[in-house]
C-alpha cells in the first residue's frame, strides 16, 4: 500500500524517540544555523548593493549574480530560521507536524534549487562570453538574460512543488536534475579552459601581424578570464557544500531511513546553507570590481563621520 505524503515526510525526519541519540546533532546544527543565518543575510545584502554599484560588470552577468544573491538571501531569511525552529522543537521533544514539514521542504527546495540553477547560469554566461567573444553582446542581451532568470525561478518553484505533490519521487528527480547540471557545468569549465588556450595562441600569433589590435583583444580576454575564474571558485565551493546533500539524497533513494541517515541529513542541510554565506565572500575575493564596491560599502557603514 502506498504511503500518504505525510507518512513520507515523517519517514525522513527525526522522531521524538530518537532525541537522546541526536541531541548533540540538534544542538550543533542549531548553534551553527543561528550564526549562519546572520552572515547569509548581511553578507548577501551587502553583495547585492555592491553588484548594483559595480558598473564595470556586463549587465547580463550582473543580473545573474543578483538573482543568485537573492536566492542566498532567501535561504538566510526564510529557510535557515525555519530550520532552526525545527531543531529547537526537536530539542524540546516536540513533533512539529506534517504541515510544518511540508512548508519547510517546499521553501528549502525553492531557494536551494534556485541557487543551484543560479550557479549553473553564471557558468554558462561566462562560457558564452569567452566562446562568442565579440558576438557576446549581440547574442546574450539583457532581455534574454532576464527571461532566463524568470524561467529559472519558475522551474525552481515547479520542482519545489513536486516535493509536495510527489514526495515519493522527489528525491530521485532532484538527484537526477542536480547530477545532470553538475555534469554539464563541469563540461562547460573544461571547454572554457580549451577556449582560453586557443585564444592565447591566436593572440600570440596576431602580435606578429598587428600588435595594437592584439593588445586590445588580450585585454578583453584577460577580463573574461578573471571573471570566469571567479565564477569557477563559486562553482567549486558550491559543489563542496551541496555534495553532502547529494550523497544524502542518494542514500535516501537506495536504502530505508535510519537514525544515522537522519543525523547525516541535518549536517548536510547545514553545510548546504553554508554556501549562501560563502558566495558573497567569493565575489569579494575573486571579482575585483565587486571587491572594491564591497570595501567602499563596509568603509562607509563601519566608520560613520562624526560632527566636529
Amino acid at each position: 500500500m502506498e504511503k500518504s505524503p505525510c507518512e513520507v515526510f515523517l519517514k525522513y525526519v527525526p522522531a521524538v524517540s530518537e532525541h537522546e541519540i541526536l541531541r548533540t546533532t540538534y544542538t550543533v546544527n542549531c548553534v551553527s544555523n543561528s550564526f549562519l543565518t546572520y552572515t547569509a543575510v548581511v553578507l548577501n545584502i551587502i553583495a547585492i548593493h555592491a553588484i548594483r554599484k559595480t558598473w564595470a560588470l556586463p549587465k547580463p552577468l550582473k543580473t545573474l549574480l543578483l538573482s543568485l544573491a537573492i536566492s542566498d538571501v532567501g535561504v538566510g531569511v526564510f529557510v535557515q530560521p525555519y530550520y532552526t525552529s525545527l531543531l529547537v522543537k526537536w530539542l524540546q521533544r516536540e513533533n512539529p507536524g506534517c504541515t510544518s514539514y511540508k512548508a519547510f521542504f517546499v521553501v528549502l527546495s525553492l531557494f536551494a534549487i534556485s541557487s543551484f540553477f543560479g550557479v549553473v547560469a553564471v557558468s554558462v554566461d561566462r562560457f558564452l562570453a569567452i566562446y562568442l567573444h565579440l558576438r557576446y553582446q549581440e547574442v546574450v542581451t539583457p532581455k534574454r538574460v532576464f527571461a532566463a532568470v524568470i524561467s529559472q525561478w519558475i522551474l525552481s518553484a515547479v520542482l519545489a512543488l513536486v516535493t509536495l505533490w510527489y514526495p515519493h519521487d522527489s528525491s530521485v528527480i532532484v538527484l537526477a536534475v542536480g547530477t545532470a547540471c553538475l555534469f554539464v557545468t563541469a563540461m562547460i569549465y573544461a571547454k572554457i579552459y580549451l577556449v582560453f588556450r586557443r585564444h592565447k595562441l591566436q593572440i600570440q600569433e596576431s602580435f606578429r601581424v598587428q600588435r595594437a589590435a592584439a593588445s586590445g583583444s588580450e585585454v578583453a580576454t584577460s577580463a573574461n578570464r578573471r571573471s570566469a575564474v571567479g565564477i569557477f571558485y563559486v562553482y567549486i565551493v558550491f559543489v563542496a557544500c551541496y555534495l553532502p546533500r547529494g550523497c544524502n539524497l542518494f542514500l535516501i533513494v537506495i536504502s530505508d531511513p535510519s537514525t544515522a541517515t537522519k543525523g547525516f541529513s541535518l549536517y548536510a542541510w547545514t553545510v548546504m546553507f553554508l554556501n549562501s554565506s560563502l558566495n558573497p565572500v567569493i565575489y569579494c575575493l575573486k571579482i575585483r570590481h565587486i571587491r572594491q564596491a564591497f570595501i567602499d560599502i563596509l568603509r562607509n557603514t563601519s566608520w560613520p563621520r562624526t560632527a566636529n
